[in-house]
C-alpha cells in the first residue's frame, strides 16, 4: 500500500482537525502517525457508525475532520451514513479499509465476502469512490477531499493493502 507518511503529509495540507475511526491493521501504521501530530486530534470510537455521527458534529462545530474505517466497519454504518453525512450534507473525506481485497482463491472469486460488498455498496448508495494501493495513487485522496468540498456529500478513498 502507500506510505503512511505521505497519507498523514497530505492531511496535514488538508488541514484536517480530526481523524475519526477503529484501527484497523491496514490503518494502524496511519493512526500511529496521525497521533504525533499536535494539529491532529485522533478520536478512537467502538463502532463505525459513531465516526460519521462524530465527524458530523465536528464538522458542523467548525472543524475539518476524517473518517477512517475498515470495509466491514462500513457496511455496519449504513444508517449512520444515511441520517448523517448524507441528510446533513456533511462533506467528508472517508477512508475505507479494503479488508479482502488481495484474498482470492484459484478461480478468482474473494475468499473473504465483505470485498463483494464494498464498491457495489458505495454505488448503490452513490458515493464515489477511488482505490488507492500503492503512492502512484495519492493524488487520490486530494480528488477526494475536491469531490467532498464540491457535493457537501462524503467520498472514499479505498485503502488497499497496509500502510508502511
Amino acid at each position: 500500500m502507500a506510505t503512511a507518511q505521505k497519507i498523514v503529509d497530505i492531511l496535514k495540507q488538508q488541514n484536517i482537525t480530526h481523524a475519526v475511526g477503529v484501527p484497523d491493521n491496514g490503518s494502524a501504521k496511519i493512526y500511529e502517525l496521525l497521533r504525533d501530530e499536535p494539529q491532529i486530534d485522533v478520536i478512537t470510537v467502538t463502532r463505525e457508525g459513531e465516526a460519521f455521527a462524530i465527524a458530523s458534529g465536528l464538522y458542523i462545530g467548525g472543524k475539518k475532520p476524517i473518517i477512517i474505517i475498515q470495509n466491514t466497519g462500513f457496511l455496519e454504518s449504513g444508517d449512520a451514513i444515511r441520517g448523517t453525512v448524507i441528510n446533513m450534507k456533511i462533506p467528508v473525506v472517508v477512508f475505507i479499509g479494503y479488508r479482502g481485497y488481495h484474498n482470492r482463491d484459484e478461480n478468482g472469486d474473494w475468499v473473504d465476502s465483505v470485498a463483494t460488498f464494498t464498491e457495489p455498496t458505495l454505488n448503490a448508495w452513490n458515493i464515489p469512490y477511488k482505490t488507492l494501493e500503492e503512492d502512484t495513487d495519492i493524488e487520490y485522496i486530494e480528488w477526494a477531499f475536491n469531490k467532498s468540498d464540491e457535493s457537501s456529500l462524503p467520498a472514499v478513498v479505498l485503502l488497499i493493502g497496509h500502510a508502511t
